[in-house]
């Protein structure tokens, strides 16, 4: 077989170092300078599955391949070889696309007990029967210990060998698409992990001319970015194209900085259009951006980068808000009026769009216009792993929140006019929360991160002892779900109550209609109440610890599809009359 690397800072040599598959017997081989392409060397050498191997530049010790496909040992360890066409799929799979979809953020590492992906795939039809369409993964990519968020990969074409490896994502996603379930897998390309990334010792895959959060900036623009955007772009072909995946997650992508003329982005989008067209079957992309951007999924025909959908955090924001009257950080501007937040994040996507942040302390966002931007571009949530898991203590909705409150959040978010996403458990108001947690088996950065996490919830009044260790073992494991509470109250009832709306929604074409002009929405901010129009669907939710008087309208009575404490339809003055912390979805009138 071939092997090649591009490696444009070794001065004289690269030699490959090939042993067997349980690293024995290594064997050098020198690599020849790529005639054709600069940087690149190359070795054609004799390899079965498995073998272990590495590349030595200028006689230095031996290193992963930036572009391994598994790291049987970690990141620090030797790569090994993998044959993508050894598995046998079992389940012919021609697509699931997004628009109609409703998403399930799961984590490999607590969504069982065992934390692997095999796992998790035999826990799989539950959620289908649930009415499930896609699951999102978070991201799956090697990184130091066993068990972590996930977001510190370095291997970015590889599988988390404590989950199961590569062999082990293809019988989950062989399972998911059994089951009719798409797979979606949160890739991150902004960043890599500071514990086994070796990328700076083959070339300039970073650059000091941009800075993040996370130190020197991925080289997307910088000399050398080229085979840099290859690197990033043939990474996330690969796992559409080699694990049978249906879309992909791109973690933060305000965080690319990238000033080429065509960027990144829209090149990846091009490209992911293209596989799309060549395996005939729906792939798409799913941003998270803090730009408030419309141009993020608006079409490149039309001056956008192309991606598929993104995340909208405005809308969290508004419903949280409105539901838990926080109003720090970044809730202050939503917690000012929530639900009238809440009623322009339902009709516009943007809470800021060109409007004043004062976490920001800057004029943010541009409007979205509704006649020309599919609502279905846009992913509505109450809960994902950041809204979770970056809180100091990691608790969920149903920690403080009445179970009324949280009937309120599942209606908002699967009737609303967004592509629903729920996090794992959210659907019977899972009490276990879930917090931070690292593995770093370096004794610096373990204390760095603890130090870290701690110094930044002090600032905001905590206590430092109050803060889960992340590298305690115990704060993984009170982050695994706890199924036995779907069949105790109130949990079954919040189960139930979800899997209903689920089917209404794919039983109703008026709550995918993806025509964001169409919504139509009235509040009461002082009563806390909220009511919005679906077509021919009525959503009336009451946010208050009193009754509420909801005005309707149409002096017609209408039927009560769903409801989370009895009512009865409204009357003949159009007001329907719902119990405190409940809400109702009705049809007619």
């Amino acid at each position: 077989m071939r092997f090649e690397v591009w490696a444009p800072l070794a001065r004289e040599r690269v030699t490959l170092q090939l042993a067997d598959a349980a690293g024995h017997g290594a064997v050098a081989h020198a690599m020849a300078r790529d005639p054709l392409r600069e940087g690149w060397w190359t070795a054609d050498v004799p390899a079965s599955d498995g073998a272990r191997y590495g590349f030595a530049l200028d006689d230095g010790p031996a290193l992963p391949d930036p572009r391994s496909r598994r790291q049987p040992d970690g990141p620090d360890g030797l790569s090994a070889v993998v044959d993508q066409d050894a598995y046998e799929w079992s389940t012919p799979w021609l697509g699931r696309p997004l628009p109609g979809a409703v998403l399930y953020e799961l984590h490999i590492g607590t969504f069982t007990d065992e934390g692997t992906l095999d796992a998790a795939a035999a826990r799989l039809t539950p959620l289908a029967a649930l009415g499930i369409t896609h699951i999102e993964l978070m991201p799956v990519c090697p990184f130091p210990g066993t068990h972590g968020w996930g977001y510190e990969g370095v291997s970015l074409w590889a599988v988390h060998e404590p989950y199961g490896g590569p062999e082990a994502l293809k019988r989950f996603v062989d399972t998911a698409h059994g089951l009719g379930l798409g797979v979606v897998l949160d890739v991150v390309h902004n960043h890599l992990g500071p514990s086994g990334n070796y990328l700076p010792v083959f070339g300039p895959y970073f650059t000091d001319t941009h800075h993040t959060p996370w130190g020197s900036a991925v080289n997307l623009d910088a000399p050398g970015s080229d085979e840099v955007r290859a690197y990033l772009l043939h990474s996330a072909l690969g796992w559409l194209r080699d694990y049978r995946l249906d879309g992909l997650r791109l973690d933060a992508v305000h965080a690319l900085a990238d000033t080429r003329a065509l960027t990144f982005l829209e090149e990846l989008s091009t490209a992911v259009d293209g596989l799309s067209a060549e395996l005939a079957r729906p792939l798409f992309l799913i941003a998270e951006s803090d730009l408030n951007d419309p141009r993020t999924t608006t079409p490149r025909p039309r001056g956008g980068l192309g991606l598929h959908a993104q995340w909208n955090d405005d809308f969290h924001h508004a419903l949280h808000a409105a539901l838990t009257g926080e109003s720090r950080g970044y809730y202050a501007d939503f917690a000012a009026e929530p639900v009238a937040a809440l009623a322009k994040t339902l009709t516009r996507a943007f809470f800021h769009d060109g409007t004043y942040s004062s976490f920001r302390g800057r004029t943010h966002g541009r409007p979205v216009d509704p006649a020309r931007t599919p609502a279905h571009r846009f992913l509505g949530y109450a809960q994902t792993h950041d809204q979770i898991g970056n809180r100091a203590l990691g608790d969920r909705l149903s920690a403080t929140l009445s179970p009324g409150l949280l009937a309120c959040a599942a209606t908002l978010v699967l009737t609303g006019p967004f592509t629903p996403m729920l996090f794992m458990g959210e659907e019977w108001g899972a009490r276990t929360p879930w917090q931070f947690f690292t593995d770093h088996q370096d004794p610096e950065l373990a204390e760095a991160v603890r130090n870290g996490r701690r110094r930044e919830f002090a600032a905001h009044g905590w206590a430092a002892e109050s803060i889960p260790d992340p590298q305690d073992p115990a704060t993984r494991d009170r982050s695994c779900l706890d199924r036995t509470e779907a069949a105790r109250e109130p949990h079954a009832r919040l189960l139930a109550w979800h899997r209903d709306l689920i089917a209404l929604r794919h039983s109703h074409p008026d709550l995918s209609d993806p025509d964001l002009a169409t919504v139509r929405v009235a509040y009461d901010e002082g009563a806390r109440r909220l009511a919005y129009r679906r077509g021919d669907l009525r959503i009336a939710l009451n946010l208050s610890a009193r009754p509420a008087e909801i005005p309707l309208g149409g002096g017609r009575g209408g039927q009560v599809l769903m409801a989370w404490e009895p009512v009865e339809p409204p009357g003949p003055d159009g007001v329907l009359r719902l119990p405190p912390e409940s809400c109702a979805v009705l049809a007619g009138g």
